[in-house]
């Protein structure tokens, strides 16, 4: 079973304990144990062990620690957890005017249903759900097993102020699966917009929450398999982020590039 679960996945190990924080309640306690048969994983007892003697203790490369408000992972000095991030920052600045490249690569509008085909941290889908709104639709594919499950719970449970993005939040679908199985799955124009994020071989942050996700996410590149299918799922357009001048634009059919002039990133757009 574990191996199935992180097969598509760039994760360096397959030996992980779950635990809690210090001094959990009982209910922490069942909820721990529920996910560790969820992995098929052992469940360590904390004892108020730090972190660093649990793992040595367990012979585990990594942690999964369920406390009262998130589950954390683990793994040496490296910490992942949940946080919507830049997306509240993007989000904030949509309301007051300013342009989003996503959105504005994506034609993205209130209504519509969007597939993000490499989830990740869910920022991207946290913006797209917003821009979508109530009545629109977003499903983020994640096949790491250990990120998907992250943020499926966060999504679900993280606390903001802003009530549109709390509900935004929890709009999203997340699907711990291969997103080039999933696509194969779906009828044609299933979605109004596939969105692809492949992630970047040289990362332009170095935060210890993307460090941690990257050692976990699958690094594997997108192929001209993936890309049409995504056509086809799309009744819309296929919009793919890459760095600003990447040949895999090139290499997978995106001919309509877009992006300013000094940004970073850029968005490929395959209309349907």
């Amino acid at each position: 079973m574990l191996a199935e679960l992180f097969k598509q996945s760039a994760e360096s190990f397959l030996n992980f304990v779950v635990t809690t924080s210090n001094s959990p309640s009982p209910g922490q306690t069942e909820r721990a144990k529920n996910i560790a048969v969820y992995f098929e994983v052992p469940f360590a007892e904390r004892r108020d062990l730090s972190f660093k003697d649990l793992a040595r203790i367990s012979c585990a490369e990594g942690l999964l620690v369920l406390s009262l408000n998130r589950l954390t992972f683990i793994m040496g000095e490296h910490e992942f957890f949940f946080h919507p991030g830049l997306a509240r920052l993007r989000i904030k600045g949509v309301r007051n005017g300013a342009a989003d490249q996503m959105i504005g690569a994506m034609s993205l509008r209130a209504g519509d249903s969007v597939l993000d085909c490499t989830m990740g941290l869910g920022t991207d889908a946290i913006v797209a759900s917003y821009a979508a709104g109530a009545a629109g639709r977003v499903t983020g594919l994640e096949s790491s097993a250990i990120i998907a499950e992250l943020v499926k719970r966060g999504l679900s449970a993280y606390q903001d102020d802003d009530q549109d993005i709390k509900l935004a939040m929890r709009r999203i679908n997340v699907i711990n699966k291969n997103n080039k199985e999933y696509l194969a799955s779906l009828e044609a124009g299933s979605y109004d917009i596939v969105y692809l994020d492949p992630m970047f071989r040289f990362p332009r942050l170095m935060s210890s929450a993307i460090n941690t996700a990257r050692m976990l996410a699958n690094h594997d590149p997108v192929d001209c398999e993936t890309v049409e299918l995504a056509i086809n799922v799309a009744a819309r357009r296929v919009v793919m982020k890459e760095r600003r001048g990447s040949a895999e634009f090139d290499r997978l059919g995106f001919k309509h590039i877009i992006g300013g002039r000094h940004a970073p990133v850029a968005y490929g757009v395959i209309e349907r």
